[in-house]
């Protein structure tokens, strides 16, 4: 198995990627990782950390920067490290490719390098949720598709579904749409349509309605909602972590909200697999991304999702 990791992309790459790297490649030593990027820095900070058997360069001599536009920027940079890597995963050179630069990029390349699966309405981001008992929930999407007719709403839980129960082993995982209140029939026009439309779908095991003040407490495996909404929940958590940390407050579960701890978000329904990490990524949140990014490809579940709409 080969994972491709853009190695020039965050705020502190390469030096953060590189050492998130050697991580994941000492945790994981029957992967390959594949390092994209500026060659001569890359085996320069490998050559000061130690170079491992496991990891191998692919140079990439463009670097997409943070505030670039993401269509412009792969149109007038086809060298770049997110060009390269989406490249190599399109012709399946690499099991999965992940990167914590320029996210808009890291969107437009996914569709238009691997594509959505076919009848894929809009890819989502999700994003993994620890629970107080110790589970892990995902939420979808959390800022690829803010605005979101309720029939793409619907088919999130849908491909929720499918990432739970093949990258996280939950068998029938409980479905729930994210909503004011937890009554049938609350909610905007948006979210009741959404509603009547994961009521009626047998395949899924849906439970209603929740709340913001039931995500951390397995009320759910799955929670659905538009990306606005989604990062707006994701940014909250992040922030309960950052006041837990400046009042000097250590809990288990608090430390689970880091953005460290879950390392990065997978982009569903591609012809691929394709992990976002945060831009401010260390390279703890490096390891975690790769390991998201192993478990998707280990499980197939690209595969699952194409197999489920071609059915």
């Amino acid at each position: 198995m080969k994972i491709a990791i853009d190695a020039m992309g965050g705020d502190f790459a390469p030096q953060a990627t590189i050492e998130g790297a050697i991580l994941a490649a000492k945790k994981f030593p029957d992967i390959q990782i594949v390092l994209i990027g500026k060659e001569a820095e890359i085996k320069h900070l490998l050559n000061h950390h130690g170079f491992l058997p496991n990891l191998q360069i692919v140079p990439a001599d463009e670097v997409i920067e943070m505030g670039e536009h993401p269509t412009k920027a792969l149109q007038q940079k086809p060298k770049s490290s997110i060009a390269v890597g989406f490249h190599l995963l399109h012709q399946q050179k690499v099991d999965a490719f992940c990167g914590a630069g320029n996210t808009g990029a890291m969107m437009v390349g996914a569709l238009f390098s691997i594509k959505a699966i076919e009848g894929v309405f809009r890819p989502p981001i999700i994003s993994h949720v620890p629970q107080l008992n110790g589970k892990t929930a995902v939420i979808l999407d959390v800022g690829a598709n803010t605005d979101c007719k309720p029939d793409v709403l619907a088919q999130f839980g849908v491909l929720g579904k499918i990432y739970a129960e093949n990258v996280l082993h939950i068998s029938e995982p409980r479905i729930a749409l994210m909503n004011v209140g937890e009554e049938e029939g609350k909610g905007n026009l948006q979210v009741k349509e959404a509603y009547n439309l994961l009521k009626a779908n047998p395949d899924i095991n849906f439970i209603g309605n929740v709340e913001g003040r039931d995500i951390f407490f397995d009320k759910a495996d799955v929670i659905v909602c538009d990306g606005f909404v989604g990062n707006v929940i994701l940014k909250m958590a992040e922030s309960i972590y950052d006041i837990a940390r400046q009042q000097n407050i250590n809990d288990e579960f608090l430390n689970s909200l880091n953005y460290e701890a879950i390392g990065g978000s997978p982009i569903l329904g591609l012809n691929g697999n394709v992990v976002i990490g945060h831009g401010i990524s260390s390279a703890i949140a490096v390891q975690n991304m790769i390991a998201i990014a192993k478990k998707m490809a280990e499980s197939q579940v690209h595969q699952k999702i194409k197999n489920a709409f071609y059915a």
